[in-house]
């Protein structure tokens, strides 16, 4: 059941993002998110997150989101630990890829959401890559 709540996250993300659809994309996201490893930034929190997106979404900045590869790292109760590689393309041709860490908690109200993501070194997706295969 776990690998479909991540699974099903992932895909919740890129819809709602590749549809511009603020509302709903930030109704995955914690009010309680800590986003780590964004240059720049010690930890980004939910406002944070809330701003950059709808300035995104509102400005037409993004092309598509995508995810590729899903390892689920850990369960616990309510709680699913996950690494997956995303792309982000912007309208302007950028491309971004980077691996990612997501902890998505079961929260109050029966809605998974993310509660943390950390963006992965290089190394660290390389190592999980191998040890899958």
């Amino acid at each position: 059941m776990e690998n479909k709540d991540a699974k099903d996250m992932l895909e919740s993300l890129a819809l709602t993002a590749n549809a511009g659809a603020f509302t709903s994309h930030m109704d995955l996201i914690s009010k309680e998110v800590s986003v780590y490893g964004v240059k720049g930034f010690d930890v980004i929190g939910y406002e944070d997150w809330s701003r950059q997106c709808q300035y995104e979404f509102d400005e037409g900045l993004l092309k598509r989101v995508s995810y590729e590869g899903l390892r689920v790292v850990t369960v616990t109760p309510g709680n699913v630990l996950f690494k997956t590689r995303e792309t982000v393309e912007g309208t302007d041709g950028t491309i971004n890829q980077q691996g990612v860490e997501i902890l998505i908690r079961m929260e109050e109200d029966g809605k998974w959401r993310i509660v943390q993501e950390r963006i992965l070194a290089d190394e660290e997706m390389d190592f999980d890559s191998r040890k899958a295969h």
